[in-house]
């Protein structure tokens, strides 16, 4: 008999869980009184029935019921003496606040925050840098209003914006708010209170907004954003172009004047235009940051696109098509969950350094959640693979020949 030393006595599941710190769940019951009234549905209960249909992408609770069911003599790995009834399942997710969910991932990332940081970001800059965007969540019915005007068939879905403040360092979010499509992006910054003084915070141009600009530079925070093509400004003075970067066009000192409260106010800010090679076409970036280079600025703005590909991340492995619930609190919390199960796979991920795809990684945990099989060789095993292959490939390289001259300058 094959004796694999990829098989333990705990599921996959049960890894990922052993990451949840309990002191984490005990506090958070604590706080928020979160069992006071859910005797049939205890929070860890319900964490890990939600956290169970996430990572095996299930579409109803009734799945998850029958799933979970299936796993009886398994159950006492992950701590659950008993399966939860979709009734009750779909009563916690209704009357439990999406809030509770929301502390658990926000504790959870205090702990790990530094262990999922990419090394590759180590610079002083990355490591201040905020991005700030949202994502909309299409909904199966009208449950908040929806985005765009209404249609003529009178059957638009409603919708749900995810608002994101995103830690580059890390590239998991440090703060989330949850409101209805309909509402502006910009209405965000009324919840951005806790960002550290001389922190850098990059943005599309959907949250230009010259009071909250005045309002950043007052909390020395800085903000890097694309200035808008109708901008009426007057150049103040322009700065000396570095050598060593001949794709930067202008760096100037710029003042923007507009009207707020019926009273015209000025404001200064420095204005950047560089011309994209890959594009081909200029981008003028606009900050309230005279200390770094033009080079930094750019640079800063490009990372904004980190937002994007946490976006992709989580939808795409974590698809959020189907929901567990009809209510906008049942919608959050499994919004929260599916962003502590990705937190978990991703510290995962990281402490082993794997060259494996993070879908690999998420799709084996889908297929073989409630199997005896330990993660970490697993993903040591595709690293081996990985270097057998790489060996493999370069011994079968044909030699190159050497030149003849090169071949006598050695004989002479």
């Amino acid at each position: 008999m094959n004796k694999s030393t990829e098989f333990v006595g705990q599921p996959i599941f049960s890894q990922l869980l052993s990451l949840l710190d309990q002191k984490v769940i005990r506090e958070t019951i604590k706080e928020h009184k979160a069992n006071r009234c859910y005797k049939q549905l205890f929070l860890w209960d319900h964490l890990v029935s939600m956290l169970y249909g996430i990572y095996t992408n299930c579409t109803s609770l009734r799945e998850i019921q029958y799933g979970l069911e299936v796993c009886q003599g398994k159950l006492r790995h992950i701590n659950l003496n008993k399966v939860p009834p979709r009734s009750t399942l779909s009563d916690g997710n209704k009357q439990r606040p999406s809030k509770v969910f929301g502390s658990i991932y926000q504790k959870l990332y205090d702990i790990y925050k530094h262990s999922i940081s990419d090394s590759r970001l180590k610079a002083t800059v990355i490591q201040r840098l905020y991005i700030l965007d949202s994502t909309t969540i299409s909904l199966f019915k009208a449950i908040l209003k929806p985005a765009g005007r209404k249609r003529k068939d009178g059957k638009s879905k409603g919708g749900m914006k995810v608002h994101t403040l995103l830690n580059a360092d890390t590239n998991m979010p440090s703060f989330i708010k949850y409101t209805a499509a309909a509402l502006h992006d910009q209405q965000f910054y009324k919840y951005i209170k806790e960002l550290p003084d001389y922190s850098i915070i990059a943005f599309d141009k959907a949250y230009i907004n010259y009071l909250q600009f005045d309002v950043f530079t007052k909390r020395y925070i800085f903000y890097v954003t694309r200035q808008k093509d109708n901008a009426d400004y007057t150049t103040i003075e322009e700065f000396t172009l570095p050598d060593d970067a001949q794709h930067i066009l202008k760096d100037e000192r710029i003042e923007i004047t507009y009207t707020a409260n019926k009273e015209q106010i000025k404001q200064q800010m420095r204005r950047i235009a560089v011309f994209s090679v890959k594009y081909n076409k200029a981008f003028v970036y606009i900050t309230n940051n005279f200390e770094l280079t033009a080079v930094e600025i750019a640079a800063i703005y490009e990372n904004r696109w980190q937002i994007e590909t946490f976006f992709k991340k989580l939808k795409q492995n974590f698809p959020l098509t189907y929901f567990f619930g009809d209510n906008s609190n049942a919608i959050e919390i499994q919004i929260w969950c599916a962003l502590i199960a990705l937190l978990l796979l991703d510290v995962t991920h990281k402490a082993h350094k794997s060259k494996m795809a993070f879908s690999i990684l998420a799709t084996i945990v889908r297929l073989h959640i409630m199997n005896y099989i330990d993660l970490s060789a697993i993903i040591d095993t595709f690293k081996q693979k990985r270097k057998r292959i790489k060996s493999n490939q370069e011994s079968h390289k044909p030699k190159k020949e050497q030149h003849p001259a090169f071949q006598m300058s050695f004989e002479m």
